[in-house]
């Protein structure tokens, strides 16, 4: 009330000079916020920022310029700002528990977007699924599975888990163990995968993506081989189902057999 009494002891001058005040502030506010807005506009265009996090940025800014503006308002109507203030911290951080999960995902939302762990179309494995990247969201990831199921992962899981990128590269190295009796000679077993391997195209045959084929196991029934060739990031599977069965195939034209294993049973009479 006495601050209403003070506006009407007031010549007209004053008092207009006086409600006008803060009604400049904000104007000015208005001013600041489009003016901000257009340099931002302008920077991000330039930039690789996703559109997210520039929308994200932009509602920051004018949020935060519009409170600092109400508060110099109130301060040139001469109400005590200290506990307006207070009263905002104290709002802000209930506001911030209540919604702390849904924070935690948008600036793991936000990290994803800039560090660029993968992009969309990348094949990745993320908290035990393996899929396709069909969206980043500030809130979540959307994946593409193999047998065309969507899964939307929180960014909050995805920020904190090992991510395997399997497109960050060109290439990708197929790893397959076959198996082979004991009575197969080595050399016979690693030359029939050896022209197995020669005769597919889209495996890599040079340089530091030569094709590897060497004894790796000894088991109780049979010898372990491993495999590692190299191939485009889009054929991998192709190539790794098409080797087991030409592996396959050459073991039966060359007659090398797969062991099983052998149980001896002997009845006492």
């Amino acid at each position: 009330m006495d601050k209403f009494e003070k506006i009407f002891d007031m010549s007209f001058e004053k008092a207009m000079v006086f409600v006008a005040r803060p009604i400049v502030i904000l104007i000015i506010c208005k001013i600041v916020v489009t003016i901000v807005l257009k340099i931002l506009n302008k920077i991000f265009e330039k930039s690789k920022l996703d559109k997210g996090i520039q929308g994200f940025f932009k509602q920051l800014i004018r949020i935060s310029i519009y409170v600092i503006g109400i508060i110099m308002a109130a301060q040139s109507l001469g109400v005590n700002t200290s506990s307006l203030v207070t009263l905002l911290g104290v709002v802000s951080l209930a506001f911030s528990l209540s919604l702390q999960n849904i924070l935690t995902n948008v600036f793991s939302g936000i990290m994803l977007l800039i560090t660029k762990p993968f992009v969309t179309g990348d094949y990745i494995e993320v908290s035990g699924i393996s899929g396709t990247v069909t969206g980043i969201s500030l809130m979540r990831t959307r994946m593409r599975t193999a047998d065309n199921k969507v899964e939307l992962i929180p960014n909050s899981d995805v920020a904190s888990q090992r991510i395997s990128n399997y497109s960050g590269e060109t290439r990708r190295r197929v790893d397959i163990e076959v198996s082979a009796d004991y009575k197969a000679p080595t050399r016979l077993v690693i030359s029939v995968i050896r022209d197995v391997i020669d005769k597919d195209e889209r495996i890599a045959k040079e340089g530091a993506y030569a094709p590897t084929v060497r004894l790796f196991r000894f088991n109780e029934n049979d010898i372990t081989y491993t495999v590692k060739v190299w191939c485009e990031n889009g054929v991998y599977w192709d190539v790794y189902f098409d080797l087991l069965e030409n592996i396959r195939e050459a073991y039966d034209d060359n007659g090398i057999e797969f062991s099983y294993p052998h149980r001896v049973v002997r009845i006492e009479k």
